[in-house]
């Protein structure tokens, strides 16, 4: 088998479809009483409610021209830590930053914005938490950074801002995300109305990205010869250097080297998981420090390290396929047979009384301009989220609030400061006059996507085993 393989074009995720209302109740373990409207409420244990941690006080220095505020206030999980710095010639707007993925230790640290700079220079103040736990917690980083938002003036002994934007990177993105979901604005303890949102590199299918982290470390194994035949797969992480061994010719640089057998499949299997053909995706597949996240999840339970109390992962009904063959190959049918199934457990994220849900919904229900930015080589968090998202905020019918650009880079959030500038301006001109709409890519077009030059419109800097853009191609529409 070599590497020339077409990436089939895989169905939705099995999780996206949308309860309605009576059922998501029902699924959660709400339920009317007859004759009234009161609502029984069945509550799960997690781990991650015994887990405690520590907010730590910033130490960062102030910029010139620019007042900075920094240390501990009450977050949903407990303390968290923050920081907010406002320039002397402060426009008004706040600009909440929401970071991403901070790992599983006690320390709860404030992360500063990339664009901190920019925004001082610009007159926008900033404001970030820590949250108040790590791990996963998009919840806490929902409610965390409208607390923080809602309290500034306390904080900072300025002004209430006269509008509140949110930009945020992976995590972080979900939490922009989410923060401006019509479910999040009925349902949040700490409620914030932003102006805008821009989620980059973003989780923008909460579902999604744990199904394809169960997805590709089952599908690896199975392809490696050690596949489990029971979820979760207990010996995992014990067999990942022979699995590693079996599809891989070389992991100990920065890029693997695939081989063109097992691994061949597994690289195609792969770019019909995460979005379909286009380019930069073979870069992205090699970045050894991009496998070694996604592989590290393998074995996982389906509650997110904890974050749920039951599975959320499920691979019914889903096809796994390596070649662009109308019918599944016989070596394909056999995989298929092979992997174990599993299904969702009922109320796996069910709504809250107290606020948000524990993994906060994006379900494109939103009413404020949303810009988002992903790279098309993002084997962490992959470009099949921008095409999830569209979808939902087409059906809808907000499409008119959306914009998406994909960058030619092969990391995680790996932008260039000239594309982060230049995103957040549009942003903020569309916001500040709905008539000035910036233009973006079509996510979702095949074809599109598919094209050698897909993705120079916003990409301002080559990187290192990129192709470079012709000028026609960075044309802006």
């Amino acid at each position: 088998m070599t590497a020339q393989l077409r990436s089939p074009q895989l169905r939705s995720s099995p999780l996206r479809s949308r309860p309605t209302r009576q059922a998501a109740l029902l699924m959660a373990g709400l339920t009317l009483l007859p004759g009234c409207a009161t609502l029984r409420y069945s509550v799960d244990t997690r781990v991650h409610d015994s887990r405690t941690f520590k907010a730590v006080t910033p130490t960062l220095v102030a910029a010139k021209g620019a007042k900075l505020y920094q240390g501990t206030y009450p977050g949903i999980q407990g303390a968290a830590s923050y920081a907010a710095e406002v320039p002397d010639n402060w426009n008004g707007t706040l600009i909440m930053f929401t970071h991403g993925y901070a790992g599983t230790g006690a320390d709860l640290r404030v992360q500063t914005p990339p664009l901190r700079e920019y925004w001082l220079s610009q007159g926008y103040a900033w404001a970030a938490s820590s949250y108040s736990a790590n791990y996963y917690d998009v919840r806490a980083g929902v409610e965390d950074t409208n607390a923080l938002a809602l309290q500034f003036p306390a904080l900072t002994q300025q002004a209430k801002p006269s509008k509140y934007l949110i930009v945020g990177f992976s995590m972080g993105g979900h939490v922009a995300a989410a923060a401006v979901e019509a479910e999040t604005q009925a349902t949040a303890r700490n409620r914030v109305r932003y102006a805008a949102s821009m989620p980059l590199c973003a989780v923008l299918d909460e579902e999604y990205e744990f199904q394809w982290l169960g997805d590709y470390t089952q599908a690896a194994a199975q392809l490696a010869g050690l596949g489990a035949t029971t979820y979760p797969a207990a010996d995992f992480q014990k067999n990942l250097p022979a699995i590693k061994a079996a599809l891989f010719t070389d992991t100990s640089g920065p890029l693997w080297q695939v081989n063109d057998g097992q691994g061949a499949k597994l690289r195609a299997l792969a770019r019909g998981l995460t979005g379909g053909e286009r380019p930069v995706f073979d870069l992205g597949f090699s970045v050894g420090g991009l496998q070694n996240a996604v592989v590290g999840t393998g074995g996982a339970d389906g509650t997110l390290t904890g974050i749920l109390a039951r599975n959320l992962y499920s691979n019914q009904g889903l096809v796994y396929r390596w070649t662009g063959d109308a019918t599944p190959t016989a070596e394909e049918t056999a995989l298929n047979a092979a992997l174990p199934r599993v299904s969702a457990d009922p109320g796996a994220n069910p709504p809250r009384y107290d606020g948000v849900r524990w993994l906060p919904r994006v379900n494109g229900e939103i009413n404020v301009p949303v810009l988002t930015m992903h790279t098309l080589g993002d084997f962490y968090v992959p470009f099949r989220h921008e095409q999830l998202y569209n979808k939902a905020v087409a059906a809808g019918g907000k499409s008119g609030l959306l914009v998406q650009r994909a960058i030619r880079a092969p990391g995680h959030c790996d932008f260039a400061g000239a594309e982060l500038v230049e995103g957040f301006n549009d942003l903020v001109k569309w916001e500040a006059d709905s008539t000035r709409k910036p233009a973006g890519d079509d996510v979702t077009t095949p074809s599109v996507v598919a094209d050698p030059n897909y993705g120079c419109k916003y990409t301002r800097e080559t990187r290192p085993g990129v192709a470079a853009c012709t000028p026609a191609a960075t044309l802006n529409d």
